[in-house]
């Protein structure tokens, strides 16, 4: 079956929408690529356009194909990888949205995760879960979509206001993966490690959660069936008379994160890798059962094959990573993202400049959504090569945040880190991330292992492999990096991080309103240097965080209290 055929995959990403063919070695064959517009309504409103996003997505697909002279009836089957989190909702009838898409790093639901906060619900949602209450997640985007994609703002003809017409099957939800099953196939489905992501979907008993539609007044018409991410069972076949000209099954879906997981063939408990892209994202696989954080972690899904049991994992969020390679850009500090190595080497540190890229919060472990980017520590002896390495080493202190996270949650202590994405094509950010962890990092040969994960699930379906025994075969490292600094040079570079989060977090306060910040009571947990961010709050007193056992309050003076 596998000369001359191949599986493809669709791997729709925040920035842009990409299209990769693999061979039965795990080897590109055919590639292409295609940005789509971010949009910014208002400070800390991201949206794409899903109609764009699916152009895009036929244009790479029609393109790496001719210009590998393929046709699409050689691709044995068709997996699916995307963002996560980013949520729309569309027209059964027209096959449209009835709105934009709010993306994952859209923060315009933080005062409704506050209000959930201060009703005392998030243990119950983590508990469900296995996600911190938080606008990153698909829920708060979905119910506000709801709320107002109303006709009249949107100047449409239709009588019914939206929730009706979703109560009444007129309308369908999803993540993007279930978007694009949609527009291939006319089915209305997603996988588990997306449904996990929308914190609607209960992980233990692995179903939508009626308690949690309820809370967010999500009507169950809209929600699509949730199937496994390697499924033999097909989520449909793409259409004969369509853009492909063929049928091909679609028959593999993961969330970007879990999908390079899948791709670094993390398939046994322990095995961890970290992603780095618009964000970076952190997964340890931790075997059949969810392993609660008490350490600010995320418990997720991690895959699912046909016919076999869940496999979850421990992540580590983190938003703003190669997004803030991006900000040099745009600022003008840099050209391209490959000068950044070459600036950062010409000097010998940052002489004390710290950046915290939080253009749209800090993830994990602080979970702070009115956290905001800062730069601190500059004098007039700064130059742009301190800024450009200051957001370098952000990066490896963000991870070094998440890998002491998930240390202390799994008990496994890690002596390598397998690393993917394109920023870890910059040798001097992987001897960094080396150094400030203390673990050896590994880079794999093909490093796009968030399009090959989707790849391996749809051909583990169709036949195309037989066994993950042989995707383990096909896992080459390219180069591995160890830690040539000291531990306490390490150290001491990484203690000065959480200073510079302080100086961030709860920066975004309410117009109008006197807030008292989450950094006037900071708490800590024994063997972490994490600083986590409780709600804010109008009142002219703190609010105080549901403290979990490991972790006491450290009171300190914090600025903005009053």
């Amino acid at each position: 079956m596998t000369e001359n055929n191949y599986v493809g995959a669709i791997d729709q990403g925040t920035t842009g929408t990409r299209f990769m063919v693999f061979d039965h070695a795990g080897q590109v064959i055919a590639n292409a690529y295609e940005k789509h517009e971010q949009i910014y309504p208002e400070p800390g409103w991201v949206e794409h356009d899903p109609m764009e996003i699916w152009e895009n997505t036929k244009a790479v697909v029609t393109r790496a194909l001719q210009e590998a002279d393929l046709d699409a009836s050689q691709l044995a089957g068709l997996g699916i990888t995307n963002q996560r989190e980013t949520t729309l909702i569309w027209d059964v009838e027209t096959g449209r949205p009835i709105f934009n898409a709010l993306v994952w790093q859209d923060r315009r639901t933080t005062d409704r995760v506050e209000e959930i906060q201060e009703a005392g619900k998030v243990e119950e949602i983590r508990e469900k879960t296995g996600l911190e209450c938080d606008a990153y997640f698909s829920a708060t985007k979905a119910e506000w979509l709801l709320d107002n994609a109303d006709p009249v703002k949107l100047e449409r003809i239709r009588p019914q206001d939206v929730r009706q017409r979703a109560e009444d099957g007129q309308l369908r939800m999803g993540t993007i993966d279930t978007w694009l099953i949609y527009k291939l196939t006319g089915q209305h489905i997603t996988d588990v490690t997306n449904a996990s992501r929308t914190m609607l979907y209960n992980i233990r008993e692995m179903e939508w959660d009626d308690e949690l539609l309820d809370e967010f007044n999500v009507p169950s018409e809209l929600l699509a069936e949730v199937r496994p991410s390697s499924d033999d069972e097909y989520y449909g076949y793409t259409d004969a008379d369509g853009f492909l000209g063929a049928e091909v099954p679609v028959a593999g879906a993961l969330g970007d994160q879990q999908a390079a997981l899948f791709g670094q063939t993390c398939f046994d408990e322990g095995d961890a890798k970290n992603t780095y892209g618009t964000g970076s994202f952190f997964l340890m696989n931790t075997g059949e059962n969810p392993v609660k954080s008490d350490n600010g972690l995320l418990t997720t899904v991690g895959f699912q094959r046909s016919g076999e049991p869940v496999q979850y994992a421990l992540e580590g969020s983190i938003f703003i990573t190669g997004a803030a390679i991006e900000w040099l850009e745009d600022v003008d500090l840099i050209e391209n993202a490959v000068e950044t190595a070459e600036l950062a080497r010409s000097v010998d540190s940052t002489d004390g400049v710290y950046m915290v890229p939080a253009f749209t919060g800090l993830g994990a472990p602080h979970w702070d959504g009115r956290a905001r980017g800062t730069l601190v520590g500059m004098t007039r002896g700064t130059k742009k090569e301190h800024i450009v390495r200051a957001t370098l080493e952000s990066i490896a202190y963000q991870t070094r945040d998440i890998a002491e996270a998930m240390e202390a949650d799994s008990g496994i202590e890690m002596s390598r880190l397998q690393v993917d994405g394109g920023a870890v094509k910059n040798n001097f950010l992987c001897q960094l991330q080396s150094d400030v962890i203390g673990t050896d990092i590994a880079r794999p040969e093909v490093d796009e292992t968030t399009a090959l994960g989707s790849a391996y699930a749809a051909g583990l379906a169709v036949g195309y492999w037989e066994s993950i025994d042989e995707l383990r075969q096909n896992w080459q490292v390219d180069r591995q990096f160890s830690a040539e600094m000291s531990s306490q040079k390490a150290d001491k570079m990484y203690s000065r991080w959480d200073d510079a989060v302080d100086a961030a977090s709860g920066w975004a306060q309410s117009e109008g309103d006197w807030i008292w910040t989450s950094c006037s009571y900071r708490y800590r947990w024994s063997g972490s240097k994490r600083r986590s961010c409780c709600s804010s709050s109008s009142q002219p007193s703190p609010a105080v965080p549901s403290v979990r056992p490991s972790e006491h309050f450290r009171p300190s003076v914090s600025r903005g209290s009053w």
